[in-house]
């Protein structure tokens, strides 16, 4: 195929922009500054150190007694890892957005038989419709695979009650996309027997991009260990076994990304994953009380993302001007709707990371004023 892109070279003469897209986020400047530091090798003592305790720190803020990995890698390889690691056959997808439709894609990519059960755009999946999906199928699912909050449409799925009902059903694992939440939004993964979450850095955890955090249960461990064949890059048991004899990660890291994710997790567990919840729900509160006022949410009420909104564009603006001006009169950028269907029917704001009710009203005031409201 004719590539019909040509070079344009990248000056880094550049305008900051304040980001409110639902990740990248914003970022500390010290925690920035972390990945300028002298190179050092994966095998020394120092990455022991350095992995270690990354490692031990996310599972101190989540506060689960699960292994942690931390991979370089966006989430999207523990869609695929995961899959690899848990499913011989079946797997049950919820669907009720882009991200989670992907889910199930890969899935089908990757050979696996795929039974999805599927929801509007907007609505969210309902627990009881999980249990009777697994209560009257003629197959055995291996795996569970639900998104916790889908950002394509600001849905907040129930995984705390989804989780619930897989238990009751021990030979099913549950795996959930929590790329654009965790850190952001309070779970107990261990209360709710989710055997394997994942997110990705450059969302709630308001870290650069390049890292992929995935927390795996004793069960899915196992799970692994007993089947034929695995994900070799994200196989549990191929970093976890690493992890425990030479507390590393078997493969090349991006170390820079490790030394900024060391920092800013500091920031996490002073804060505490309690209240890091609080601050985002309180930026949700606002964003939500603004968005009734002057426009409407699109998702479900009762299942919506603490730490993305989707707002119906119930006045018609020109979403696409409407951002492009609000980036050059002010410098900070929101999104547009999620793809064409959604483009300028809805547009997106990302409260997440290290933004406050003060810096997200800087944007809802910077919008209201290029638009008229």
């Amino acid at each position: 195929m004719a590539s019909v892109t040509k070079k344009q070279e990248y000056t880094g003469d550049y305008p900051e922009k304040t980001l409110y897209i639902p990740g990248p986020t914003e970022v500390r400047e010290d925690v920035i500054q972390e990945m300028a530091q002298p190179m050092f090798g994966h095998r020394m003592d120092r990455m022991t150190d350095l992995y270690t305790t990354i490692v031990e720190d996310t599972k101190e803020f989540l506060g689960t007694d699960n292994e942690v990995i931390v991979l370089t890698a966006s989430g999207t390889e523990f869609w695929e890892a995961s899959t690899l690691n848990l499913v011989d056959e079946n797997i049950l997808v919820p669907t009720c957005g882009s991200f989670s439709e992907r889910h199930a894609n890969v899935a089908e990519r990757l050979g696996k038989d795929v039974d999805r059960l599927e929801y509007e755009w907007g609505q969210a999946i309902k627990p009881e419709d999980i249990r009777e999906t697994l209560e009257q199928s003629d197959k055995h699912y291996d795996v569970v695979a639900t998104v916790m909050n889908e950002s394509s449409t600001g849905v907040r799925n129930p995984i705390e009650e989804i989780g619930d009902v897989v238990a009751e059903y021990p030979d099913t694992y549950f795996v959930v996309d929590a790329v654009s939440a965790l850190g952001g939004d309070y779970v107990d993964i261990d209360e709710h027997d989710i055997d394997v979450i994942f997110a990705s850095t450059q969302k709630a955890f308001a870290m650069p991009p390049g890292l992929a955090v995935c927390v795996v249960s004793d069960d899915a461990y196992d799970r692994e260990v007993d089947t034929e064949s695995a994900s070799w890059y994200g196989g549990f048991q191929r970093c976890l076994d690493y992890y425990d004899r030479k507390g590393q990660t078997h493969s090349t890291p991006a170390i820079p990304v490790m030394l900024a994710y060391r920092k800013q997790m500091k920031y996490m567990l002073e804060e505490g994953h309690e209240g890091r919840d609080q601050r985002h729900a309180e930026m949700t509160e606002y964003v939500h009380e603004w968005a009734r006022e002057h426009f409407d949410l699109f998702a479900e009420e009762g299942y919506r993302s603490q730490t993305v909104s989707c707002i119906e564009n119930t006045q018609g603006i020109d979403v696409a001007a409407t951002i492009e001006a609000v980036s050059e009169e002010y410098d900070m950028v929101f999104s547009n709707g999620y793809g064409s269907a959604l483009g300028e029917k809805t547009f997106r704001i990302g409260h997440m990371g290290e933004h406050t009710v003060e810096s997200i009203k800087e944007l809802t005031d910077a919008i209201e004023d290029v638009a008229g409201l």
